[in-house]
Formats: structure tokens, C-alpha cells, sequence
């Protein structure tokens, strides 16, 4: 297994956090929810840190966690749909582990959001589709891709532990 850390980068829904887990308990790892320890560090909910402060302040503190996460070592980073777009975060993966883009269409990824209050920007179908392909050509600087539609959690999770295992020790994420 290659040094650092495995990120889990993608759309909301696309099942960062579901695989994220499931891929931590193979590799005896910790699994770290990128939004969640925004959460604990701030003491609100996301969305009320969106309605709040806006959204540039969120990026502030996702992009201060995740400086503290880059500083661990054998963890799998489930991160916030919007994350992987930043420059300095994507070198800052590069740097410290392995980015893996699990790459779901809006038919899958529609449905798993639709009526989740928790995620301040599914608003609409529409809303989520100008979103994504504004976000896609940032998920395709991620060292790995896999489409998800199809396969189940643990299906993933090896595909994802057979992926990072054929990268050459020397080849570090694309930024």
C-alpha cells in the first residue's frame, strides 16, 4: 500500500462516505468525514455555517481541516463535494496521499440527494447538474477514477485497494 492517505473526492451522493468506511475497516485505518470534523471544530451544522457565514467562509474552514488531515497518515479522507476544486487543497492531496474520483451521472446521484435537508446546494435538479459540470473538470485531476453505477460498497472498496496497489511508488496525484 502506497504511503499517506487515500482521499475520496466526487459529487454529493456519489457515496464518499459509505465507501470511505468500508475501505478504512479493509485497511485497518481510520476513516475521516472531511465535513463532520468542520462540524465538530465549529460547532454547527454545515448548513448553518452556508446560511450564516456563506460560502466562502465554509471553504475557509474546510481548507483548514483538511491542512490538519493532510498531517495524518493511513486515514481514508472522505471529502465535501466542493473541496477537490480548491488549487491549494488538490496539491495539498497530491502531496499527502492518493485522490480517488468516484464518478456517479446525476441519474444516480439525483435520488440519493433529493430531500436531503443537510446539503445546503441539492436545491434542484437543475441547480445539481450546472454544479457537477462545473466541478467535473476538478474531479479529473484526481489520481484514480471509477464509476460507481453498478457496484455495491464493497465492490468499490476493492477496485479502489486494486487501483491505488498498480500506481508506481514514485507517481504522485495530478494538480
Amino acid at each position: 500500500m502506497r504511503e499517506g492517505n487515500i482521499y475520496l473526492v466526487g459529487f454529493m451522493g456519489a457515496g464518499k462516505t459509505s465507501v470511505g468506511m468500508r475501505l478504512a475497516e479493509l485497511l485497518q485505518w481510520e476513516f475521516i468525514d472531511l465535513d463532520r470534523e468542520i462540524e465538530k471544530g465549529d460547532g454547527r451544522p454545515i448548513r448553518e455555517i452556508f446560511r450564516v457565514e456563506g460560502e466562502s467562509h465554509f471553504r475557509r474552514l474546510e481548507g483548514a481541516a483538511l491542512e490538519r488531515v493532510c498531517r495524518l497518515e493511513h486515514k481514508v479522507v472522505a471529502l465535501g463535494g466542493g473541496a477537490f476544486i480548491d488549487d491549494k487543497n488538490r496539491e495539498m492531496i497530491g502531496a499527502k496521499g492518493t485522490s480517488v474520483w468516484l464518478d456517479a451521472p446525476m441519474d444516480t446521484l439525483f435520488p440519493r440527494c433529493s430531500g436531503d435537508t443537510l446539503r445546503p446546494l441539492a436545491a434542484s435538479r437543475e441547480e445539481m447538474e450546472r454544479l457537477l459540470e462545473r466541478r467535473r473538470p476538478h474531479y479529473q485531476k484526481a489520481t484514480i477514477r471509477i464509476e460507481v453505477d453498478g457496484l455495491t460498497i464493497d465492490d468499490l472498496a476493492e477496485r479502489i485497494l486494486s487501483e491505488i496497489a498498480s500506481i508506481p511508488q514514485s507517481d504522485t496525484a495530478k494538480s
